[in-house]
């Protein structure tokens, strides 16, 4: 088959232009804010209509019969689930673009799963908890994400992305999802996440790439750690 072929045929294309959040007609969707900017692409990204793969190490091995998540750190409640029992969490739909920092940018994505802010009812954040520490199974990967934007409405651990389960090169069976930061900050593969009083540099930001990783700061966002923050 052609290289057009291939492009045309792939069921992860996107084919016409992203919809608006007036249009999305299940009331029950959460609407990222960030789809509501009149232009959705942040400074120095482009759109792509494809769904690239990127990741550190390439995807793990994961045994889906002993796969378990655990939330620890400073909670009141230190907890562990299986696969089974964490895809019986409550869940929902969130609508949400997604910005990779290599500069291209998905628009018009659903994804579904628990939201974060929920599991961080669940265990019981203490006062001092200001940051989180996502871990994932690739190879003791981490990532680090402030509070704010882990405990904001549209973020959440996502098992499904328009209605499918997510392909493991995307990182399944279960990532996070922190629509308002670029996209290394939403773990694939993850396996857990930690509460911390400071911020603790993950894999990327040990070498280099911003602490917090905004992409609508300044003129073209924040993606390296010697950028400050405008």
């Amino acid at each position: 088959m052609s290289f057009l072929g291939n492009l045309f045929n792939d069921p992860l294309y996107q084919n016409g232009d992203p919809r608006r959040p007036e249009e999305i007609s299940d009331a029950e969707v959460i609407i990222s804010p960030d789809t509501r900017r009149s232009v959705r692409i942040p400074p120095g990204q482009t759109r792509t209509r494809k769904w690239p793969v990127l990741d550190a190490h390439g995807a793990p091995e994961i045994d889906l019969t002993t796969w378990s998540f655990e939330a620890d750190g400073l909670v009141t409640n230190p907890r562990a689930w299986s696969l089974d029992e964490f895809m019986q969490l409550a869940a929902v739909k969130v609508y949400v673009d997604f910005h990779c920092v290599t500069r291209w940018s998905r628009l018009d994505n659903v994804w579904s799963g628990v939201q974060a802010r929920e599991l961080a009812k669940i265990v019981g954040l203490k006062p001092d908890a200001k940051f989180a520490l996502a871990f994932g199974y690739d190879y003791g990967w981490s990532t680090n994400i402030p509070l704010e934007y882990f405990l904001a409405e549209d973020a959440l651990f996502a098992w499904s992305h328009d209605g499918k389960p997510i392909p493991t090169e995307h990182g399944g069976p279960v990532r996070l999802i922190v629509p308002q930061l670029y996209a290394w900050k939403s773990a694939k593969w993850v396996k857990g996440i930690r509460f911390l009083s400071e911020d603790e540099p993950g894999f990327w930001e040990q070498g280099g790439y911003h602490m917090r990783g905004l992409p609508w700061n300044g003129s073209d966002g924040e993606r390296f750690r010697w950028q400050g923050e405008e």
